[in-house]
């Protein structure tokens, strides 16, 4: 039975910025959430966030995570926020500790920290860098873990040491509670550093054990916004790759961005600086152009969907063709060869099989049957400054171009409505509804002319 640490006090003034470093995002999804989800994830009994700078605004954003707070109110180190998680620690047996501006961390690799510890060991995540600068140099005798230098406290020498000390480590939780009281503050920071405990390990006989994450990526902490990007730009890519190994076509990977969780079948064929957001499954045979943002949204078998679209809380079914430069809004739902053209905008609408709406149109609220055809720059007029009200159109209607339809509005199958109509009244099956002034034209008409200045 093992709890989870997470220290998330520090200010992380290197941001510039208003927001509490560990707000910050990664793949849209703040940093800190990595680190808390991936704790309870592990199979910890109590995940403890030791909180100081901003937490006025990092306590509402965790609201969906059950975690245990603790507060450290000056920033005496890391050692000195441990000890504040520690008086709430209970009935545990060992506790491992993370950090919340390191947000990769697997829930795999905390949980084989705490196994490594049950035995009663210290256990410490290490990495090897080709260049160690600003980490902790590991001190080793014959193999065998001594201690950890901090890079400030570092002589020459141990500066070339190429494996660092990750932050990240677990203990039992009764040496965690004789250590952190004996830990002092004289070293070139004027803090308490959590690393002593390697060597009050060594002292006292513990066994030390060394464990290394599976990526690299797993153990990279953000202190700077060019760090945050680099970051977010590794995780995209291993991102990509993955799904590229899964038989996903990506045309770049270096421009395609996953911010949730996307699951993607076979044979579908991705292009450069498309973004997923939330919650998206696109199934087999898809083909989605550039520069597109899908959010929440189902996309079903064999549909395209064209270059600039924006797919929101959508659901698509078979064959679909989306774009370019069409926008779905929340709520809409096509159904099997449905076409929504170049500059077309839904929202909260379904649309039946075959249904074509095809360019310059506005369809919100609406409920469409199938083999519809609307033409260019129709609109449902769906709002009436108040209250939202809904359009039907009948299977196998036509709406001529440049027609506004007044919800609420029901229009019944095989209505023909011609070009130009603004429709107030329902109408009945198989009619021509026409809603249109009178032409006139005026011979021999004489257009006003400019007088000339003399």
């Amino acid at each position: 039975m093992f709890d989870v640490v997470v220290l998330a006090a520090g200010k992380g003034s290197r941001m510039k910025s208003i927001t509490p470093k560990v707000l910050h995002p990664i793949a849209g999804k703040p940093m800190l959430k990595w680190a808390t989800e991936a704790a309870k994830t592990s199979g910890a009994k109590t995940v403890h966030l030791v909180l100081g700078f901003g937490r006025e605004q990092i306590i509402p954003a965790l609201h969906d995570i059950d975690l245990q707070l603790a507060f450290q109110d000056e920033q005496l180190g890391t050692g000195h926020a441990v000890a504040q998680a520690l008086t709430h620690v209970s009935n545990c047996d060992v506790v491992v500790i993370t950090y919340g501006d390191v947000p990769l961390l697997k829930p795999e690799t905390i949980q084989k920290m705490a196994n490594l510890a049950a035995d009663g060991s210290l256990a410490i995540l290490t990495e090897f860098l080709s260049e160690p600068a600003g980490y902790g140099r590991i001190i080793r005798d014959n193999g065998f873990i001594k201690a950890i230098v901090e890079d400030k406290d570092a002589s020459e020498q141990q500066k070339q040491i190429t494996e660092i000390n990750t932050g990240v480590l677990a203990a039992p939780t009764s040496l965690l509670q004789q250590w952190l009281p004996r830990l002092s503050a004289n070293n070139a920071q004027g803090e308490y550093y959590l690393t002593d405990i390697v060597a009050m390990a060594e002292a006292d006989g513990i066994p030390i054990q060394a464990a290394h994450p599976t990526n690299s990526i797993e153990t990279r902490g953000v202190n700077s916004r060019l760090q945050l990007a680099t970051l977010e730009r590794d995780y995209q890519l291993n991102s990509a790759h993955q799904f590229l190994d899964a038989g996903v076509g990506i045309i770049d990977p270096a421009r395609f961005d996953v911010r949730g969780d996307l699951q993607v079948s076979q044979d579908v064929s991705i292009d450069v600086n498309c973004i997923f957001e939330g919650r998206v499954v696109i199934e087999a045979g898809v083909s989605i152009g550039p520069n597109c943002l899908i959010k929440n949204s189902h996309i079903g078998r064999q549909c395209r969907i064209e270059a600039n679209s924006i797919v929101e809380d959508s659901i698509m079914d078979e064959a679909c063709t989306v774009g370019p430069f069409a926008r779905l809004r929340p709520g809409t739902r096509l159904a099997n060869r449905v076409k929504v053209g170049n500059f077309v905008e839904t929202k909260k609408v379904s649309v039946g099989v075959g249904s074509k709406i095809n360019h310059l149109s506005y369809v919100g609220d609406a409920i469409i049957g199938e083999r519809v055809n609307v033409g260019a720059g129709a609109i449902t007029c769906n709002y009436d400054g108040v209250n939202k009200h809904i359009t039907e159109i009948g299977d196998g209607a036509f709406i001529g171009s440049n027609c506004a339809l007044v919800a609420p509005v029901k229009i019944s199958r095989r209505v023909t409505v011609g070009a130009g109509s603004v429709l107030t009244e329902d109408v009945q099956e198989d009619s021509l509804a026409l809603a249109r002034g009178r032409q006139r034209n005026i011979k021999n008409w004489v257009s006003p002319a400019k007088k000339l200045s003399v």
